[in-house]
């Protein structure tokens, strides 16, 4: 009985570090945005894209894809920066943000987005 009690007791010590994580390997959709704000600190703001292929019911081959906004500050943006563009293959790891705004016609908005907290450049150096 004590062993099965260690092993919950490390399961949730386990799974508390994964409340908020996102893992994502997938492909630049533009550009990256860098902002240098107040202070020197940068921001870069980036769109990627991860692709899941299947085959449907008449057994062809689909492609989904899905869009993720990113966000990355400081070291990582700096890194962003210098090395990253469109098409870009890149496995991030980071947190969902949910945060709002209101727009120029007073629209109140929603964001989803990542921050990314460790970013590991993938496709061997391609141009």
């Amino acid at each position: 009985m004590g062993n099965d009690l260690g092993w919950a007791s490390q399961t949730k010590n386990n799974m508390n570090t994964l409340r908020n994580k996102v893992q994502l390997i997938g492909n630049l959709g533009q550009n990256p945005e860098v902002k240098e704000l107040n202070g020197g600190k940068k921001v870069a703001k980036f769109s990627l894209a991860t692709n899941e292929t299947y085959k449907n019911k008449a057994g062809e081959k689909v492609t989904d894809t899905q869009w993720h906004n990113l966000v990355a500050w400081g070291k990582t943006a700096d890194i962003i920066e210098k090395y990253l563009k469109k098409g870009s293959e890149v496995a991030v790891e980071g947190k969902l943000l949910n945060r709002n705004y209101t727009d120029k016609e007073g629209v109140k908005r929603y964001v989803t987005e990542i921050q990314v907290s460790e970013l590991l450049m993938l496709g061997g150096g391609k141009n």
